[in-house]
């Protein structure tokens, strides 16, 4: 299309986006005043081959060099993490709240306005935490389309539109007493006997789910009083190589208890098959909470909790208060559930002395001597 303008006009693009809408772009001036120059300044025939090469690749057709769309940003975002061994999910939670429009525009032409718009339409739809992490998402594909392509010149629109909501990250660290959690173990024991194996590795170990199923036949080494796991790393903490990473491993004491079923349920396995299956003998995917969320709310339910407070996560919180409360040391606390000393303090440490009444209550001054009992059962013992 050509544009009118003050003085020179503008030759615009005006591309169909395959589902009712279009998108629309400035590609060069016209050549009113000055002469054609094939860069800035444009013919009709120069602008109409600007104009293809940007809406569907070379004149001849090929896509080859099309503007990559946010819909192929999220794909090749998919097969990245795939690559690395990360959460393909993570490519996958965008989709599903982003419009037909802004999946068919190309990355190159996206403004920070309209990236706001989506983000703020979000809320009430999802809690705010959860639209920070959807654009989180968003963000890394984006950012890796733009990596792989130097025509993709507008990082600020991403940056600017999609930023972090405010004061959105919400704690969720349900701390459930020893008793509520015994109660949620058996009550996923009673549902089915290799979920109830899987919730009651998660509630000694204080492990995530993800690293949970990770686990092999090997990695149980059975002893009478002192048995353990050789817990498979998590891929938190940024980095390239995360399946070098998930690879590795790390000791966890567990019950003589728990053991003894463990020893029990992997008779007959080979070392390298997985520790713990589900019911029908498959192992859990990556994404376990997708198999057992219905189970998780049932036992939840059953143990008289909310299922919309209370997740499986509240067994890693749990764990981790549990062994705080015991004087552990935050180190050893840290390294034992695979996270950092500074995220326990962050996560933790406004919500601790809930829990730690008793133990601070023994510290308090006291004017007087406490009274124990009846003053005339108590003799004086002589000095």
């Amino acid at each position: 299309m050509y544009r009118r303008n003050v003085t020179s006009g503008s030759w615009v693009v005006k591309a169909s986006d395959g589902h009712g809408a279009y998108w629309t772009k400035v590609v060069g001036i016209a050549d009113d005043y000055d002469d054609a120059n094939g860069k800035n300044v444009l013919d009709f025939f120069q602008a109409q081959g600007v104009a293809k090469q940007l809406a569907r690749g070379g004149e001849d057709g090929s896509d080859d060099t099309a503007p990559i769309t946010v819909d192929g940003a999220l794909k090749d975002y998919r097969r990245d993490l795939e690559a690395r061994g990360a959460n393909a999910y993570n490519a996958q939670s965008p989709r599903a709240h982003l419009t037909p429009v802004l999946l068919a525009k190309p990355v190159q032409l996206l403004n920070a306005h309209e990236l706001k718009k989506w983000r703020d339409g979000l809320l009430g739809k999802v809690a705010p935490a959860t639209v920070n992490r959807i654009c989180r998402c968003l963000c890394a594909a984006l950012e890796l389309a733009r990596q792989h392509d130097e025509r993709i010149q507008n990082r600020q629109a991403w940056e600017i539109g999609l930023a972090a909501l405010p004061d959105a990250q919400e704690a969720r660290n349900v701390i459930l007493s020893d008793d509520k959690v015994r109660e949620f173990v058996s009550a996923c024991y009673g549902l089915e006997h290799q979920f109830g194996l899987l919730v009651d590795t998660l509630a000694i170990t204080g492990a995530r789910p993800s690293q949970a199923v990770r686990l092999r036949v090997e990695d149980l080494h059975y002893h009478p009083v002192r048995p353990k796991l050789m817990m498979p790393k998590s891929g938190k903490g940024g980095g390239r190589n995360r399946a070098a990473k998930k690879n590795e491993r790390y000791s966890v004491p567990i019950t003589v208890q728990l053991a003894a079923k463990l020893k029990a349920a992997v008779k007959g396995r080979a070392y390298d098959a997985p520790l713990l299956l589900q019911s029908d003998g498959r192992p859990w995917d990556r994404n376990p909470g997708q198999n057992y969320h219905r189970q998780v709310d049932k036992a939840v339910a059953a143990t008289g909790l909310d299922p919309a407070v209370v997740t499986i996560y509240a067994l890693r919180h749990s764990s981790i208060v549990r062994m705080l409360l015991q004087n552990v040391p935050i180190r050893l606390v840290a390294s034992l559930h695979n996270t950092s000393v500074i995220m326990i303090e962050r996560t933790y440490s406004r919500f601790i002395t809930e829990h730690t009444d008793d133990i601070s209550r023994k510290a308090l001054l006291q004017h007087e001597e406490p009274q124990a009992g009846n003053a005339d059962n108590i003799i004086a013992l002589a000095r």
